[in-house]
């Protein structure tokens, strides 16, 4: 167990790129293979604009990856958080810590995301996308970006785990992102037996649903536990989603002026 832990420890800066870019490669042979909708849409154009948006996180992981690291060694040198109380074997730790970071992290930002209005405006960016596919997962304005970074620092801070376990998280919410919004169809029983425990394509999809209460539903990343205990857990007819948000004009999902300015946008209406 160790050594498959060090091995995360030892992920070079090109590895982890090459992790992005497999996922993100097989999410795509997976959506032209078993797609769910068949959508004539432009889709290296569409990439493009969410891969902006991948660059501007990409840069603010960087700033926080130093913010992080100074956290690890802080918890370390006064053992500081949840695990530094226990003493159990470590696959049990690295799954406890996981729970907490998905808790932290995910789903209760991704809550606030939704409820807190300067927050709301802001997430509506990842929202506005008609097309959701793989690299939806990408598509986050700035401020979103940080203040989720934010909740992944606390919540490193609250479990007191180690680099090795973060790093594990990380490259796990990767393979989740993307797969979860990639535009592909699996069967029914499977995809309902996967979100069971784990967060299933066809579950987060009702998430993109244009209307609430749709879109305030199914905030998890990879465990759908959380959405189960808190209550905000749905499933329903996966051909029956339309995407994007009822609030917001469908034809500049694409336009980067537009989506960039929507936290400022007084013209736009939320109950938030």
């Amino acid at each position: 167990m160790n050594e498959f832990l060090l091995f995360f420890e030892d992920l070079k800066s090109w590895e982890k790129a090459a992790w992005i870019l497999a996922c993100l490669t097989f999410s795509w042979v997976l959506e032209a293979v078993i797609p769910l909708f068949k959508k004539g849409y432009k889709k290296w154009k569409h990439a493009g604009v969410n891969f902006v948006f991948l660059v501007a996180v990409m840069l603010i992981n960087i700033g926080f990856g130093f913010l992080t690291a100074s956290g690890f060694n802080w918890a370390n040198e006064v053992e500081f958080g949840l695990l530094y109380l226990t003493d159990l074997p470590l696959w049990l730790e690295l799954l406890i810590a996981v729970l907490i970071m998905d808790l932290v992290a995910q789903y209760f930002v991704h809550f606030l995301l939704h409820k807190v209005k300067f927050m709301w405006k802001m997430h509506m960016v990842h929202h506005s996308d008609t097309n959701v596919d793989a690299t939806t997962g990408t598509r986050h304005h700035p401020g979103d970006y940080i203040i989720r970074e934010t909740f992944a620092f606390a919540a490193v801070i609250i479990a007191g785990a180690p680099l090795s376990f973060y790093l594990f998280y990380r490259i796990a919410t990767i393979f989740f992102t993307y797969m979860t919004h990639a535009n592909i169809s699996l069967p029914l029983w499977l995809d309902k037996t996967i979100s069971f425990v784990f967060v299933s394509p066809n579950m987060h999809k009702f998430h993109h649903h244009f209307e609430r209460p749709w879109t305030d539903s199914n905030y998890g990343n990879i465990f759908s536990v959380w959405d189960r205990l808190f209550g905000t857990f749905v499933y329903g007819r996966p051909n029956e989603i339309q995407y994007g948000l009822d609030v917001l004009d469908d034809s500049k999902d694409q336009d980067l002026a537009y989506q960039l300015k929507l936290p400022v946008n007084r013209e736009i209406k939320t109950d938030y």
